[in-house]
């Protein structure tokens, strides 16, 4: 049996395609640790041809870690850990900036691992970031500017309050979210736990202030590292296929779901391996 895993790079600071590895069946020892340093070295892979259920996606995601449930987002039937992204005319998309999952808890989710299940026509693409190659783009003055600096994360800024008042207990589950949440602080310039390569740590979904700044001291910092981290050269796009699968390093990228195709329907299927406190 060929327990060797191909990996092709798709750029040189972020992606690779990986190729003989079937997710529908448990990795070996040796296939995971393959895929493990290649997610560390490429930071977010992709995997074509991947048919698999709520069950399988489940086990692969648990060979990372603990996983994470969802406030908000609903469920595959059974399986509470694999979050549905259904979106269609009823239900917009509300993934259409550039944010890191679910950086609004104390430990946000280290990895992350979403299959794609049912696509539109055209259109529906998902870009990633490298908050590590962002990093390293900066100027060293800026380094020490952001290094001692801590932000806000905050579950409010992209799920805000109108988008859930659609039933009572939808609204009730928001304010149960709410009051379970509130906000948060990390540092602006996170060590990787395991690379120790530094990486860029805000991002426009859910970072809504720079601690001990002035109100306009911190909007223009944020504002400069929100755009300069969404550079072409820091990116990767995917043009997604029914049966895809892509997993991400999420402490150390962002993301962004092009919405260019709704109102057609797209159904993707999600995974999230929790974290530790970011350093």
């Amino acid at each position: 049996m060929n327990e060797r895993v191909t990996l092709s790079a798709l750029g040189p600071n972020i992606g690779a395609q990986v190729s003989d590895v079937d997710l529908s069946r448990p990795l070996s020892d040796a296939q995971f640790e393959q895929l493990y340093h290649g997610l560390l070295r490429h930071q977010v892979l992709f995997l074509r041809n991947q048919v698999i259920t709520p069950e399988q996606h489940r086990a692969l995601a648990i060979r990372f870690g603990d996983l994470h449930i969802h406030p908000v987002y609903p469920h595959a039937p059974g399986v509470e850990e694999i979050i549905v992204l259904d979106t269609h005319q009823d239900n917009p998309p509300d993934n259409d900036n550039w944010h890191t999952d679910v950086t609004f808890i104390e430990t946000p989710p280290a990895i992350a691992i979403l299959a794609s299940k049912l696509l539109p026509e055209s259109g529906g693409d998902t870009l990633w970031a490298s908050g590590i190659a962002a990093y390293e783009a900066l100027s060293e003055p800026f380094k020490t500017l952001l290094a001692g600096l801590r932000a806000e994360h905050d579950f409010k800024k992209s799920f805000q309050e109108f988008k859930y008042r659609k039933t009572a207990e939808e609204h009730q589950r928001w304010q149960q979210a709410v009051a379970k949440h509130p906000p948060v602080t990390h540092p602006v310039i996170r060590t990787h736990p395991v690379s120790g390569r530094k990486a860029l740590f805000v991002n426009e979904g859910f970072t809504t202030r720079l601690i001990g700044l002035s109100e306009k001291e911190s909007d223009a910092l944020l504002g400069f590292l929100f755009a300069h981290i969404t550079k072409p050269e820091f990116q990767v796009r995917w043009r997604w296929q029914e049966n895809d699968v892509a997993i991400w390093d999420n402490r150390v990228t962002q993301h962004y779901a092009n919405a260019d195709y709704y109102p057609a329907r797209r159904v993707m299927q999600r995974a999230t391996v929790l974290g530790d406190v970011p350093v």
